[in-house]
């Protein structure tokens, strides 16, 4: 590929965190206008329409819904823009897991009206990034849309992510695992990251590489006590602060430095039958293992990965997942390794390799296990 010469820094115009933020939300929008269109997670749409349509009317604003469920698809894209434009609003918001999130933004970008991301968990890292991730109706990996510009807002409840299954916050935990070891190959092979590619190619910036490192740092540092806070439905420092690397961290991470194996692993994990059970960080942090083995990396630092997946539940082999480890299902995951980002490692891989690598790191996940 050809030299990069020039850096890039992409982020979220605006980030706020704390208990409470859902319900000045009004207050937040205002200086965009006042009528809001919000695209709702099916889980949450009932009960946020109503609480959100009483804050706008208070307000003097206009607010109204649109629910999404099922599945991001560019079908769905289309009705969601659709029924914003009738609407005419101001400003567009996204309120549920990342696909809802992925989604508020398509339909921003179509209108061109600026955007309020509110995650209700810190499950993935996509609410600060400038792009969606697309999906067909069998719920497999689809098409990525690349957008401008960030969010201009990205306002977290913390009491809401308190409020979530622990799960979601295990998983976003796996999604932020992933930043720090795919920012450090895509560095070593100098890849450009994902900013401004409607202008160029660009290299991550050093305040980038540091927010990755500290990603990870944080989340070995206060992950099971964040976990155990969620459990509580309390939010303590250590919830805060896993959910800053879940969400900011790992979002500026990834985008600003580059993603690499990991995701690979999870997007062959999604195209296996009964891998959509899995959340996407769960198929990222085992992901992580994967890269780091076909990395050759020192087995203490690999070590350190799998015991820290198991203290905080995140799955260390297939099984966990709900993946049988057949040999079709080995065959899939490591499909067309050369036109996925196995690419950005400094070295080749063939379906033949990766496929060894991701049985090898199952295999070593049931050692582990059984305290081997």
């Amino acid at each position: 590929m050809l030299p990069l010469t020039s850096y890039a820094w992409g982020s979220p115009s605006r980030y706020i965190q704390g208990a409470g933020e859902l319900d000045r939300l009004a207050v937040h929008t205002e200086k965009f206008g006042k009528r809001a269109f919000a695209v709702i997670d099916e889980f949450f749409y009932k009960s946020f329409t109503e609480r959100l349509n009483t804050l706008y009317e208070n307000a003097g604003g206009a607010f109204l819904s649109f629910l999404y469920q099922t599945e991001i698809t560019k079908e769905l894209i289309e009705k969601a823009s659709d029924e914003a434009s009738g609407f005419s609003p101001d400003v567009i918001i996204g309120i549920g897991g990342g696909k809802a999130l992925d989604t508020a933004k398509a339909v921003a970008s179509r209108l061109s009206l600026p955007l309020v991301i509110i995650p209700t968990s810190a499950s993935t890292d996509a609410p600060t990034s400038a792009m969606s991730i697309i999906y067909n109706d069998a719920h497999e990996h689809d098409d990525v849309y690349y957008y401008i510009k960030n969010p201009d807002l990205v306002l977290v409840d913390s009491q809401i992510i308190a409020d979530a299954p622990v799960r979601f916050l295990v998983s976003g935990m796996g999604d932020a695992l992933a930043t720090v070891f795919e920012g450090r190959t895509s560095i070593r092979t100098n890849q450009p990251n994902y900013i401004c590619g409607e202008s160029g190619s660009y290299m991550r910036t050093r305040t980038a590489a540091a927010i990755a490192e500290e990603c990870y740092r944080t989340i070995c540092e206060f992950g099971v006590r964040a976990k155990i806070a969620n459990e509580l439905h309390v939010v303590t420092d250590a919830l805060d602060a896993v959910i800053e690397a879940n969400t900011l961290m790992s979002g500026l991470g990834f985008e600003n430095v580059g993603c690499a194996a990991s995701h690979v692993v999870c997007n062959g994990i999604t195209a296996v039958p009964g891998g959509d059970k899995a959340l996407h960080g769960e198929k990222v942090a085992f992901g992580v293992i994967c890269q780091l083995l076909a990395e050759n990396e020192d087995m203490k630092l690999i070590e350190e990965v799998i015991r820290f997946n198991l203290s905080v539940g995140l799955p260390v082999t297939l099984d966990d997942m709900g993946i049988a480890p057949t040999e079709e299902n080995f065959d899939i995951i490591s499909a067309n390794p050369q036109e996925t980002e196995w690419t950005r490692e400094p070295f080749y891989m063939d379906a033949v390799k990766v496929k060894a690598v991701v049985k090898t790191a199952h295999e070593l996940g049931k050692r582990y296990k059984k305290g081997l």
